[in-house]
């Protein structure tokens, strides 16, 4: 007695339904792949820049990005430093350490210079309800770290 698997039954997929779906549904506002439109903002009052974090402008009333105008009041800051420090000897205070070690061990003292190098950049983001914009400010001392988290600080400030 042999085992014989059993045949399949190939049945035939349903047919696609081109059209809106049966019942109360209804598309959305924007249609199949295509973003919602936001609601326009009322028109708010221009002024001068106070201060300027990368490629956002902050004004009185209004917060100015390349991805739209937000209102100042509710939004939302936060800085990320996402910068790094290193700290090494430098090529010239190696080879004057060999050149003295030679002549007297006076020379090992250059081998104690250090030179600092500082890179990266610092990540702002502002929010305003569903709207979000990030940039980064590259910082190449801490110097440069320290004024960009006062001006987010100072945007904070008027956004309050």
């Amino acid at each position: 007695m042999q085992y014989e698997p059993p045949t399949p039954t190939f049945e035939a997929a349903p047919a696609p339904q081109h059209g809106p779906p049966p019942g109360p549904y209804q598309p959305p506002v924007g249609g199949a792949y295509q973003p919602a439109q936001s609601l326009p903002l009322q028109a708010l009052p221009t002024g001068p820049v106070l201060v300027t974090v990368g490629d956002i402008s902050v004004e009185q009333f209004r917060i100015v990005t390349p991805a739209g105008v937000l209102p100042t009041q509710g939004t939302n800051w936060s800085a990320m430093d996402m910068s790094r420090t290193e700290e090494k000897i430098p090529a010239w205070a190696i080879i004057l350490a060999i050149v003295f070690a030679l002549a007297c061990l006076l020379g090992l003292l250059f081998l104690l210079c250090k030179e600092r190098k500082t890179t990266g950049f610092v990540q702002v983001t502002v929010q305003n309800g569903n709207r979000t914009h990030n940039t980064h400010v590259g910082v190449s001392s801490p110097r440069d770290v320290a004024d960009t988290l006062a001006r987010v600080n100072f945007a904070r400030t008027i956004c309050v």
